[in-house]
C-alpha cells in the first residue's frame, strides 16, 4: 500500500518528468533543420520543360531536404517571356536558384544584369544545359572580354560555350575524383545526347568532369572532350556556382546519374554537403 508521502512524491515527480518531456519535444522540433528553398526557371526553346521541370523538382526533393519551387513558360521561342526579367528581387528568400532556361535572344544588357543581380549578391546558383547558350549579348563564338556586356552571363557560369553537334552518346568521367560533388558518384554513358563546346574557361572556373562523343560518317570520325561540368566562384562576394551541359533529352534527365549529380550541385553550392559527398546532417533524403 502508498502512503500519502510516497504517493506525493509519485505525482511530483510524474509532473516533473511530463514538464520536461513537453519542453524537450519543442526542442527537437525547432532543431531540424528547415528545407533549402530552391527556385527552379525553366521554359524557351528546344527542349521539354512542361516535363523536366517536374522530374526535376520530383528527382532533388526525393534525394535532398529541400522544396523546389517553379518559375515556369510554355513558351518555345528563344526569347521566352520569363517572370524573373525586369525583377532584379526574383530569388529573394532563396537559398539557391536553378537556371534551367533557354532563351538565346535575350541580349539585352539591363536585363541580364537583372537576372545577375541575385548571384552578384551572394545567392548561390545552378545552371542546367541551355542556361549555358542563354543570355547571349554580341557574337558567342568571340572570346570574351572581362567587364564587358559580352562577358556578363559568361564570367557567372565559370565557361563559355556557343554551340553543340548531332546528337550521340556521350561518355562522362569524372577528372576531379576527390572534390565533394564527385564523391560516391560513378562515370557513365549517356543516351543520344546534344555535346556542348568549350570556347573558354574562366581562371575562376574549376572543371570536375569531361565528356567524350564520337561523332562518325561514311569517311571518317571524330571525337570531341569537352568540359561537361564545373564549378565557379563568381563576382566579389565568390558566389559559388555549379553548372553541367548535359541534360536534353527527358531520359537523361530523369537518369539516376544526373539527377545525383545535380543534388550535389545544390548541397554544394549552398554548402551543404560534405567533403565525402554526403549531406550534411539534416539535409539528406527524407526517411
Amino acid at each position: 500500500m502508498i502512503n500519502r508521502s510516497s504517493r506525493r512524491q509519485f505525482v511530483s515527480f510524474s509532473a516533473l518528468a511530463l514538464a520536461l518531456l513537453m519542453c524537450a519535444i519543442p526542442s527537437r522540433l525547432a532543431a531540424a533543420p528547415k528545407p533549402l528553398r530552391i527556385l527552379l526557371i525553366t521554359g524557351g526553346c528546344c527542349h521539354d520543360y512542361a516535363r523536366q521541370k517536374d522530374i526535376l523538382k520530383k528527382g532533388l526533393e526525393e534525394r535532398a531536404n529541400v522544396v523546389v519551387d517553379q518559375i515556369h513558360t510554355d513558351d518555345k521561342s528563344t526569347h521566352p517571356p520569363l517572370a524573373i526579367l525586369a525583377h532584379p528581387d526574383y530569388a529573394n528568400g532563396y537559398d539557391l536558384v536553378i537556371h534551367d532556361e533557354c532563351g538565346a535572344d535575350i541580349s539585352d544588357p539591363s536585363t541580364v544584369e537583372g537576372v545577375l543581380k541575385p548571384h552578384r549578391d551572394g545567392i548561390p546558383g545552378v545552371n542546367l544545359h541551355c542556361a549555358m547558350h542563354c543570355y547571349r549579348i554580341g557574337n558567342p563564338n568571340s572570346p570574351v572580354t572581362l567587364g564587358t556586356p559580352h562577358g556578363y552571363w559568361f564570367e557567372y557560369l565559370g565557361l563559355q560555350s556557343s554551340g553543340h553537334g548531332p546528337q550521340e552518346p556521350i561518355s562522362i568521367a569524372f577528372t576531379d575524383k576527390g572534390h565533394p560533388i564527385t564523391q560516391g558518384l560513378s562515370d557513365w554513358t549517356t543516351i543520344r545526347e546534344e555535346h556542348y563546346n568549350n570556347i573558354h574557361i574562366f581562371d575562376t572556373a574549376h572543371p570536375i568532369a569531361h565528356g567524350k562523343q564520337t561523332i562518325k560518317n561514311e569517311s571518317s570520325s571524330k571525337t570531341n572532350d569537352y568540359v561537361v561540368a564545373w564549378v565557379n566562384e563568381y563576382g566579389p562576394k565568390k558566389t559559388r556556382v555549379f553548372s553541367t551541359t548535359i541534360g536534353h533529352n527527358n531520359t537523361t534527365v530523369e537518369d539516376p546519374h544526373y539527377l545525383d549529380l545535380v543534388t550535389h550541385g545544390v548541397l554544394w553550392a549552398t554548402g551543404h554537403l560534405n567533403s565525402d559527398g554526403t549531406p550534411a546532417a539534416g539535409y539528406g533524403p527524407a526517411k
